[in-house]
C-alpha cells in the first residue's frame, strides 16, 4: 500500500471539481471583505495546488507552503505545464517566514485540522496574521462536529480523468470526543486505462472542533483577526450563516486588524 500523499495526482482528482466554485469566492470574498486591492496570496498546506494554479491563472501572485515534496514537486509540473508561475516553499505552516507581506490567505476544505492540538492551531493562526497586511484576509474552511454527530462514518466517491478512474473511501476508523481527535482512513482504487490497478491506503488523525470549541479558538486570536463573514462550502457569497450549532461546514473570512 503507497500513501495518499505520494499520489497528488489521485489526491487531485478528487477534489479538483470544487476548484472553480473556491476560485470565484474567494474573488468575490476580496472585493466583499478585504480593504484595498489584493494580488499577493499565500496558500498555507496546499497539497497539490488546485487552488494555487487556480488563482495563479487569475493573474495573482501565489506562495504555496506544504510539508509534502512529492505534492510540491506534482504542482511545480503542474504549473509549467500551464505557463503560471507561482513561489513554492517545504515546510510547516505554522512557523512560515516570508520578507512580504500578502493581501489574502486561504486554507480550505479540513487542511487546519491536520493541526491536531490547540497550541498548534492558534500558533498557525497567528502566524498567517503576521503575514497579512492590515485589512487583509484569511478564508480558512473545515467541518465543525455538532455533539449529536455519530461517530462511524464513512463517505465514497468516484472521480474520472485521462482514462484512470478513482474510487476512494474516506472512513472514520477512531473518533475520541474527549481527546478532540478522530482517526481517518483512505483507501484509494485507481484504475488505469490499460487495466493496471493501484491500491493506496493512508491513516492520519484530524482536529476535531465543536461549533464552541471552533469559536473559543477564534476568540483566543481577536485581538489579531476579525470574522468579516461566515459561509459555507456551497461557496455562496450571498449565503451567510450564523455562528451556531447548525454550521458544519465552516468557511470563516477573517479580517486582518
Amino acid at each position: 500500500m503507497a500513501s495518499w500523499y505520494d499520489h497528488p495526482q489521485y489526491f487531485d482528482m478528487v477534489f479538483r471539481d470544487e476548484t472553480a466554485s473556491e476560485v470565484k469566492f474567494f474573488e468575490q470574498a476580496f472585493s466583499r471583505f478585504a480593504d484595498g486591492a489584493v494580488r499577493r496570496l499565500l496558500e498555507p498546506g496546499c497539497g497539490s495546488g488546485r487552488l494555487v494554479a487556480g488563482m495563479a491563472a487569475k493573474g495573482y501572485e501565489l506562495t504555496g507552503v506544504d510539508l509534502s515534496q512529492p505534492m510540491l514537486d506534482y504542482l511545480k509540473r503542474r504549473l509549467q505545464r500551464r505557463g503560471l508561475n507561482a513561489e513554492l516553499s517545504c515546510g510547516d505552516m505554522t512557523c512560515m517566514s516570508f520578507a512580504e507581506k500578502f493581501d489574502a490567505a486561504f486554507c480550505t476544505f479540513n487542511t487546519f485540522r491536520h493541526l491536531t492540538d490547540e497550541a498548534s492551531a492558534e500558533k498557525h493562526l497567528r502566524n498567517v496574521a503576521d503575514h497579512l497586511r492590515k485589512g487583509g484576509l484569511y478564508i480558512l474552511g473545515f467541518h465543525l462536529i455538532p455533539m449529536d454527530a455519530d461517530p462511524e462514518c464513512t463517505e465514497r466517491w468516484t472521480a474520472r480523468h485521462g482514462g484512470t478512474t478513482v474510487h476512494v473511501t474516506l472512513k472514520v476508523i477512531d473518533f475520541d470526543r474527549k481527546k478532540r481527535r478522530e482517526m481517518l482512513r483512505v483507501s484509494v482504487k485507481a484504475e488505469k486505462r490499460s487495466g493496471r490497478v493501484e491500491r493506496i491506503r493512508s491513516e492520519f488523525p484530524l482536529r476535531i472542533y465543536t461549533p464552541a470549541q471552533a469559536r473559543k479558538l477564534l476568540n483566543k486570536v481577536s485581538d489579531v483577526y476579525q470574522i468579516a463573514g461566515i459561509h459555507d462550502f456551497d461557496y455562496d457569497i450571498d449565503e451567510e450563516r450564523e455562528f451556531d450549532n447548525d454550521l458544519t461546514d465552516a468557511l470563516f473570512v477573517l479580517k486582518r486588524k
